[in-house]
């Protein structure tokens, strides 16, 4: 069993807010973890039809049934519950009483807004992250000189190219893991399925799910790009305002995360369009089409694939201990990039991603961050160089796999 870095977020959390939501892709863990953690806390699950149907009809009656502390499973079954574990909450006053997951974040989230507020604490998960396959607790990543000494601490693996995008390749669902005779075909055919089928068959249009399906492939191709919804929309032979609405779903579930360009008053010429990001990057890989690692390392695609998995690990580091990145990239119309900055106290950390094991070859553009106002950190180049090292007064090199 995968020590989860969520853990001890969700037993500090549950002390301080009387219910605790825990959101996120479908089978990311949720339910193991939180299972893990519920000792005396009962369980109820609402993909239970006789439950759903109860918590749906008569909500006030489905809690009597059930004693706090509970864990309610997939909640966002039935929203008319949020209403009365407020009441609940309100009266009892217990920390910790509810805890909640759910998938489907676009319905959870209007629903949780409009009744929990102020008495939720609201924790994304995503799969299983680079530290904790390799047994280590996740450090918020920022290539200052502390997180350098703190992944030190933690003796990091060292990891090549090939067997980095091994597990680029597999993805980072706990079932693929847990099983390694699964193959990749097959548990992300079914995954789809069960995506479409549970999470947006509801907002499509009868007869479009061969059309998002289309869609969600097209996306694939482009992650680690710059949105453009005119080309998505010509490829896919969908209108621009359906682009926007299943970018938004794709976004909501947990697939992609759109990443934003950083800007301020002194920075006129900045690109302003998001890149796109899947946060899985085998599942990514099982829509582009690619049947091993070893042709995906070789791809066109395996910088903007490289540059997506260490995205999706940054965010984790921060997730994982309860936190949000304000992380952007940095694009002008000079064609001046920097794949990542991360701002912290106002001061602006950049980071370059390459495919190489040499970074003395590597010419960083960080310099371009000066006109911008703002003190510039440490900044990091991360590669396939097998160890951390300074490569100038102010930049590390840092490999793929201490992240």
């Amino acid at each position: 069993m995968i020590t989860r870095s969520l853990s001890k977020v969700i037993d500090d959390v549950s002390r301080h807010f009387p219910v605790v939501l825990l959101t996120g892709p479908r089978q990311v863990g949720k339910t193991t973890l939180m299972q893990e953690l519920a000792k005396d806390r009962e369980y109820v699950t609402l993909d239970d039809l006789e439950q759903r149907k109860l918590a749906i009809q008569d909500p006030k009656l489905f809690l009597q049934s059930h004693k706090t502390p509970i864990l309610i499973d997939e909640v966002q079954y039935a929203p008319e519950l949020f209403s009365y574990i407020k009441i609940e909450a309100d009266k009892n006053k217990r920390n910790g009483d509810f805890w909640l997951t759910g998938s489907q974040k676009f319905h959870l989230m209007r629903n949780v807004s409009e009744s929990l507020a102020g008495r939720v604490a609201i924790i994304d998960m995503l799969g299983i992250s680079q530290a904790e396959l390799q047994g280590r607790y996740d450090l918020p990543f920022l290539p200052n000189l502390k997180w350098i000494s703190e992944v030190k601490e933690n003796k990091p693996s060292v990891l090549d190219a090939s067997d980095v995008f091994k597990v680029i390749y597999r993805g980072c669902f706990p079932k693929l893991h847990s099983d390694s005779d699964l193959k990749n075909e097959i548990f992300y055919s079914s995954y789809l399925q069960t995506y479409i089928e549970r999470d947006v068959r509801s907002f499509l249009k009868v007869g479009y799910e061969l059309k998002f399906l289309t869609f969600i492939k097209v996306i694939a191709a482009r992650t680690g790009q710059l949105l453009n919804s005119a080309d998505i929309a010509r490829d896919t032979e969908i209108d621009l305002k359906t682009v926007q609405a299943w970018i938004s779903i794709l976004e909501a579930s947990g697939i992609i995360k759109l990443l934003y360009p950083y800007h301020n008053n002194l920075s006129k010429r900045l690109i302003r369009a998001p890149k796109i990001y899947f946060l899985d990057t085998g599942l990514c890989c099982y829509l582009v089409g690619w049947d091993s690692h070893i042709t995906l390392m070789n791809s066109q695609m395996a910088g903007n694939i490289l540059e997506t998995y260490v995205f999706a690990e940054i965010l984790k580091s921060y997730w994982n201990n309860g936190l949000n990145p304000n992380i952007y990239f940095y694009r002008d119309k000079e064609q001046k990039e920097i794949d990542f900055i991360i701002e912290k106290n106002e001061t602006l950390y950049p980071i370059e991603v390459k495919k190489t094991a040499t970074p003395s070859n590597v010419k960083l553009q960080f310099d371009v961050l000066t006109k911008l106002g703002k003190q510039v950190g440490e900044g990091a180049l991360i590669c396939f160089y097998n160890e951390l090292l300074p490569i100038s007064e102010k930049v590390f090199s840092v490999p793929v796999s201490y992240i």
